[in-house]
């Protein structure tokens, strides 16, 4: 049995040694290639002398990120992906939480990582770690004390108190995980990725990981292809990719804008999706375009390695309907839970848990967050089971099928991320002269909508300032100033008043 997603890669790069594994708009890697630089990246930082310690790794999206991401494993630690546009001040509280042993950049962003790092976080170049010569004594020494459960990286999201969380990731977790996603979409090795999500991202853990184990081959695009629906769907036609896994905004940019139409995919077989609610409308265009594609709804939480329940589009939609989050995966159970502790029954509304091997350890240095949500089953009394509470209320069709409904707090889904919006009000209170603020959500724009009550500041500066605190796809996308906050009976900011302002 193996234990550590590094015996799949090396039984792959044994079996597809000179096959393209990954590539980006730069450089193509075969298998070989691949698992070589991995070892030399791992036999550099063995020289730390540690084990199971978090490693942040401040690179691009590309190969060398992939490869450092491997070689941090082959040290017997585990990684962060840090993300290089994020403001220096999210980055050095992501590593005030991790306080990693090192920090591996490269010359681009080297100048980044040390105005980040700390005098006892040594850093790290890609361009000197791959001039080394593999230790394979040092790393099959490491090999035999790594175990299934070992942490294999740390991923981080925003928090409620404006402290992003890092969610624990085993292999055991990743192994299952994506054994589950290969068989059920039969990712294998003519399987060609099209990767649009960034790699501090839980849903690049499907694309990355069954690529991995199937030796299939993947793509990084480029991003500011999204922002040219024909360039991107040209560059999908040239590389002949035939699967993809991309948020909802992304494929909706594309339909709405009609590339569908203009440029030909001959070559797409798969089309999964995940991240926030599909639209029905969008989906349909894609549909339409793509009859005799497999489409999939995948629903789940950073907390579950990246997904939890599927959905398989098997019938027609009307622009008007939801589509299903559908049912649990293998060897991941899930269950609806009322409030009162209780099972829901078919129609009732409850949170959804979840149970199994997919599940996270909990948060990094983070125990009240954890004893949270990562809770004793509620519906076993006779012996410890930890299961997790999702926040995410759902119910179940008269199909069996899961319907997703909203989120239990103030946490949303928005182009993608998941986004705590008290994170965002810690940022803009942060700001001189702002007297108090809170930000709500329209589903109906899918806009992050900012109330603030304080010396008005014209829309471009507080958004500048914002800027340097958040990354962009937090920061607010409509903005009000009053006069004076609403507040409720209970003397706190009455968010249903403000919704009701939007």
């Amino acid at each position: 049995m193996k234990k550590n997603i590094l015996q799949y890669l090396e039984q792959t790069a044994k079996k597809y040694a000179n096959k393209t594994a990954f590539a980006d708009v730069n450089r193509e890697v075969t298998y070989s290639d691949f698992l070589k630089n991995s070892q030399k990246i791992g036999s550099n930082l063995s020289n730390i002398e540690k084990m199971n310690q978090p490693i942040a790794i401040l690179l691009d999206k590309s190969v060398a990120c992939l490869e450092a991401m491997m070689g941090v494993l082959y040290s017997g630690n585990f990684y962060t992906i840090l993300d290089v546009k994020s403001p220096n001040e999210r980055l050095a509280s992501i590593l005030d939480t991790l306080n990693p042993v090192a920090i591996i950049t490269d010359q681009k962003n080297e100048t980044k990582a040390k105005e980040i790092a700390t005098e006892n976080q040594r850093i790290y170049t890609y361009e000197q770690m791959i001039e080394i010569e593999i230790q394979q004594e040092r790393l099959e020494k490491i090999r035999s004390k790594m175990i299934d459960t070992d942490t294999m990286y740390i991923l981080f999201t925003s928090g409620s108190t404006g402290v992003p969380k890092g969610t624990v990731i085993s292999h055991k977790a990743v192994i299952a995980y994506a054994h589950w996603a290969k068989e059920t979409f039969d990712i294998n090795e003519n399987t060609i990725w099209g990767s649009q999500t960034p790699f501090y991202f839980s849903m690049s853990i499907t694309d990355i990981f069954t690529t991995i184990l199937s030796g299939a081959t993947f793509y990084i695009i480029p991003k500011m292809y999204f922002s040219f629906p024909v360039k991107l769907l040209q560059y999908l036609d040239e590389k002949k990719v035939n699967t993809i896994y991309w948020v909802p905004s992304a494929l909706c940019i594309v339909a709405n804008l009609k590339a569908l139409e203009e440029v030909k995919l001959p070559y797409l077989e798969k089309i999964l999706f995940a991240g926030e609610v599909m639209p029905t409308k969008q989906l349909n265009m894609w549909i339409e375009h793509f009859p005799k594609a497999l489409f999939a709804n995948l629903f789940g939480p950073t907390e579950t390695t990246d997904i939890c329940t599927y959905y398989i589009v098997d019938r027609k939609f009307a622009n008007t309907e939801s589509i299903p989050i559908g049912k649990h995966c293998d060897n991941c159970n899930v269950m609806i839970v009322k409030e009162d502790g209780t099972e829901a029954k078919n129609g009732e509304e409850g949170e959804l848990c979840v149970r199994g091997s997919f599940l996270a350890q909990g948060y990094y240095n983070n125990p009240v967050q954890t004893q949270k949500v990562f809770v004793q089953n509620p519906l076993n009394q006779s012996y410890p089971e930890i299961i997790y509470r999702t926040g995410d209320i759902v119910k179940e069709n008269g199909r069996g099928e899961l319907i997703y409904l909203s989120r239990k707090d103030f946490q949303i889904k928005h182009m993608g991320y998941r986004i705590e919006l008290g994170e965002i009000e810690t940022a803009i209170n942060a700001i001189d002269n702002i007297i108090a603020c809170a930000s709500v959500y329209d589903e109906k724009t899918d806009k992050i909508v900012l109330f603030y009550q304080g010396d008005k500041l014209e829309e471009k500066d507080l958004l500048e300032q914002a800027g340097k605190r958040l990354p962009k796809y937090m920061c607010p996308n409509e903005i009000h100033c009053l006069d004076r906050m609403p507040y409720n009976a209970n003397g706190k900011i009455d968010r249903k008043k403000l919704k009701t302002m939007i």
